[in-house]
C-alpha cells in the first residue's frame, strides 16, 4: 500500500526542559501534541512508525486512540535516549517502501489544524530538499541565522530558505539517503545546528566567529568535508509557523499558541 507520507515518531515518557503546557505531566503533553498532529494531517494518508523509548503501555494506546492500527508500527525501545532514537528514525525511513516523503517527528510539538498539506506541497518541489513546519524563534534572535532568504510561494502560503532548524523535519527518501552520514554524526555528539549549517552553508563565517573554540574542535571533524566540499542543500521554513516546539524558550512567534491549546481542549 502506498502512502502520502511516512512518519517516524519518537516519544519518551519524561519531560525535557520546561514545556509551555503540562510541565509536570508528559502523558498529557504527549496527548495534546499527538491530537494536534492528527488534526494537522487532514485527509492525508500516512504510515507511522512509533518509537516508544521505555514508554508505559498507555502511550501505545494513545496512538491507537488517534490512528488506525493498520497504519501503525510500534517499535519498543529500552531507554536508548535522544541520539540513538534519531538514528533509528533514519534507519526506519530509509528502509521503508511506502512513500518517497518522510517526516521526522518528536513528541513535544503543537500543530495547527489542516496545515500539513502545505509542507507536503513544498517538499514536492524539485529544488527543495528539506522542509520544516516550524518557524524557529532563533531565526530572529541569533546573528548567524539572520540571512538573506529566498522567498517561495506554495499555493496559499510562503516559505523562506533558512540556515537551520531542529530535528523535526520533512524530506525525501532520496535526499535522506544522500545526507544520511551527515545526520548520523548527531549520534557522535554533533549538534543539530552544526549539521544543518553544513548542509545549507549559510553564514559559515558568522558561524565560525560566533562559537567558541571548544565547540568548533568538538564538532569540526564531524562535518568538515560536508561543510567545505559537500553539496549545498535547500531548507525552507514557513511564514508564519505551522507548528511550534513547546519548550518555553523556543515558542514560534506571531501565532497565539495558547488559543490553539484552548481550542484543542
Amino acid at each position: 500500500m502506498r502512502y502520502d507520507l511516512v512518519v517516524a515518531y519518537r516519544i519518551y515518557p519524561k519531560i525535557s526542559k520546561k514545556p509551555l503546557f503540562f510541565e509536570n505531566d508528559k502523558y498529557k503533553l504527549s496527548d495534546l501534541c499527538l491530537k494536534s498532529f492528527k488534526q494537522s494531517l487532514g485527509n492525508l494518508n500516512i504510515k507511522i512508525f512509533v518509537l516508544l523509548d521505555n514508554c508505559p503501555a498507555v502511550y501505545k494506546e494513545l496512538f491507537l486512540k488517534y490512528f488506525d492500527s493498520k497504519d501503525l508500527d510500534f517499535i519498543e525501545l529500552d531507554w536508548i535516549w535522544n541520539h540513538k532514537t534519531f538514528t533509528k528514525q533514519i534507519d526506519i525511513l530509509l528502509n521503508q517502501n511506502f512513500s518517497e516523503y518522510v517526516y521526522f517527528a518528536e513528541d513535544d510539538y503543537l500543530y495547527l489544524p489542516n496545515t500539513f498539506y502545505k509542507a507536503l506541497s513544498a517538499i514536492q518541489d524539485k529544488k527543495v530538499d528539506f522542509v520544516s513546519l516550524y518557524d524557529h524563534i532563533d531565526s530572529y534572535t541569533l546573528n548567524f541565522q539572520k540571512i538573506k532568504s529566498d522567498i517561495k510561494t506554495f499555493g496559499n502560503h510562503h516559505r523562506r530558505s533558512n540556515s537551520s532548524t531542529c530535528l523535526t523535519f520533512l524530506t525525501k527518501k532520496t535526499v535522506l539517503k544522500k545526507t544520511k552520514n551527515i545526520f548520523l554524526t548527531y549520534n557522535k555528539n554533533n549538534y543539530d545546528y552544526c549539521i544543518w549549517i553544513s548542509l545549507t552553508k549559510y553564514n559559515l563565517l558568522k558561524f565560525f566567529t560566533k562559537w567558541h573554540l571548544g565547540l568548533l574542535l568538538k564538532t569540526y571533524f564531524r562535518w568538515f568535508w560536508q561543510m567545505f566540499f559537500g553539496k549545498k542543500y535547500n531548507l525552507y521554513t514557513p511564514i508564519p509557523s505551522l507548528c511550534t516546539h513547546l519548550e518555553s524558550e523556543d515558542i514560534s512567534p506571531i501565532i497565539d499558541w495558547n488559543e490553539i491549546y484552548q481550542e484543542l481542549k
